[in-house]
């Protein structure tokens, strides 16, 4: 843990701060997508929770949907839930709004705290493993823990 990188170790730092005891890992590979990151951790894509930002159209606010690695995620859905129209981030406006950069965009510890939702079938796991500030680091936890620590509301957000 001593040889995090920088926005890693934020991330573990945050994590410290939750007192859970959750352990940010570093891999020599990529863990960028959700293949990358079940390989890289040896469980199924539909147990990594990536962390897409929006924007919302209207109010230009950051909207973070943590979805099942499995799943695409349903934008009209999204925007039905929030009612606000949303659209897909640029690399500036997440850097901007998270303090990080896409691929390693956690689920918490953002610059400019979003609006959380999460896709309701993680909720029927029992690990999943979260992106931690770099394209390479991850962590791992349980559904509740991240309702628990993002304060997201579980939703259906998958594309049917």
């Amino acid at each position: 843990m001593a040889d995090l990188s920088p926005s890693a170790r934020r991330v573990q730092d945050i994590l410290d701060g939750v007192g859970l005891g959750h352990t940010v890992i570093e891999h020599a590979r990529s863990t960028r997508t959700s293949q990358e990151a079940a390989d890289a951790v040896g469980c199924t894509v539909g147990q990594i929770a990536k962390s897409l930002i929006f924007r919302a159209r209207t109010s230009g606010a950051p909207v973070l949907v943590i979805a099942s690695g499995a799943n695409r995620v349903d934008e009209k859905a999204v925007a039905a839930l929030i009612g606000e129209t949303i659209e897909r981030a640029d690399p500036e406006f997440v850097r901007t709004r998270t303090g990080f950069a896409i691929g390693g965009v956690p689920p918490l510890g953002h610059t400019e705290p979003p609006l959380v939702l999460i896709d309701e079938d993680l909720l029927a796991l029992d690990t999943i493993w979260a992106a931690a500030g770099t394209p390479n680091a991850v962590f791992r936890l349980t559904p509740d823990q991240l309702v628990s620590m993002t304060g997201g509301r579980p939703a259906a957000v998958k594309k049917a």
